[in-house]
């Protein structure tokens, strides 16, 4: 497989919530993240088990939800990918009670891989448009 067909398996079995089990099939066994939220920049080491498990906490979050891949583009070891998340808020999150509703999320990512396998990604998600939509259906 391409570094490009590796992470579009990983976004669809893994990061989807599908499986999120089978994240050391794609996981190098520590991998750099780097969280680029604009108010809150930081680097974590993960592991595919810790990774798997803050999947299955977001399916705590918004439930099954979809992922719709918008863009990939590859070049050498780095895959970018922006994808869409919906799903609906039915726990508890960021101290916003769950209204059953439906909630987009916006995110890209670049992944680098060393042998097919995640060793360091660099992730933007859109947390301001998320947490829009959420004190707008707590109303």
């Amino acid at each position: 497989m391409t570094n490009e067909q590796v992470i579009k398996k990983f976004i669809e079995v893994v990061r989807s919530g599908y499986d999120p089990g089978q994240a050391e099939l794609f996981m190098a066994n520590e991998i750099t993240a780097h969280q680029m939220n604009s108010e809150n920049r930081m680097s974590i080491i993960r592991t595919p088990k810790n990774y798997a498990d803050h999947v299955k906490e977001m399916k705590e979050y918004f439930g099954d939800y979809m992922i719709e891949i918008e863009e990939i583009i590859s070049q050498n070891q780095k895959v970018y990918i922006r994808w869409k998340q919906t799903g609906k808020h039915i726990g508890e999150y960021e101290g916003y009670l769950p209204t059953g509703k439906e909630v987009v999320e916006i995110a890209s990512a670049v992944y680098r891989l060393e042998n097919q396998k995640i060793v360091e990604y660099w992730i933007e998600i859109d947390r301001f448009g998320l947490i829009e939509q959420l004190k707008k259906n707590q109303k």
